[in-house]
């Protein structure tokens, strides 16, 4: 499909140029990370489900400390995000490692949010392999609303409404609102977003699936 085709040229040739551009900003970064937080690697690494199911590791600028309580477990993540791991995720910078995975083309500029592999039991069979069937994108439709979902059920429908209504002009469309929101600082904080997978949430085979939310 030419579409898709085009996709991943623009995904390559930005992912290349902006490698080369941002590394300065990269390199402070996490001289950043490595200055506050000297306890642990920069790196943040963690399993996700990717294109086609296929999992693989995605990378990021750690944005957390690895303070742990006298037991060595470590302790919840609102009393490890410090403010320089504020600064990260609210300038997006924490994402910068996953250019490498456009590049590999595990990911893409727009798409699905990389889930964990957990998370994908919020959708029947045949919603996992839609969802699936675009990369995993470092921004996305669910990303630019992230602020409107109460569960992880509701940020699975905003991801497949993106694959079920897929464009360029839709790409193109998120990505300006994504330049806006970061641009302005209007990513809503952690507390206001979507907790974490409950038990509730897990759906069986033989569960209904749910409408997708309007843009």
């Amino acid at each position: 499909m030419l579409s898709r085709f085009l996709k991943r040229i623009f995904d390559l040739v930005f992912a290349l140029l902006a490698a080369i551009l941002l590394a300065p900003v990269f390199l402070l970064a996490a001289l950043m990370v490595k200055l506050f937080s000297p306890e642990a690697p920069v790196l943040f690494k963690q399993r996700r489900i990717g294109y086609k199911n296929r999992p693989f590791i995605i990378y990021k600028l750690r944005s957390m400390s690895d303070q742990r309580d006298e037991n060595g477990v470590l302790l919840p993540d609102e009393q490890r995000l410090k403010p320089w791991g504020k600064i990260l995720r609210a300038s997006n910078l924490d994402e910068l490692p996953q250019i490498y995975h456009i590049i590999l083309g595990q990911m893409s500029w727009i798409g699905p949010r990389p889930l964990l592999p957990q998370e994908m039991q919020v959708m029947l069979p045949e919603e996992q392999e839609l969802r699936q069937s675009m990369p995993p994108g470092i921004s996305g439709w669910e990303a630019v609303n992230e602020g409107k979902s109460q569960n992880r059920r509701q940020m699975a429908e905003f991801d497949l409404y993106y694959v079920r209504n897929w464009s360029l002009l839709f790409d193109l469309k998120i990505f300006f609102k994504t330049l806006f929101i970061v641009l302005l600082k209007l990513r809503p904080a952690d507390a206001l977003r979507a907790p974490k997978l409950s038990a509730q949430e897990i759906i069986s085979a033989d569960s209904e699936p749910v409408t997708p939310p309007d843009p």
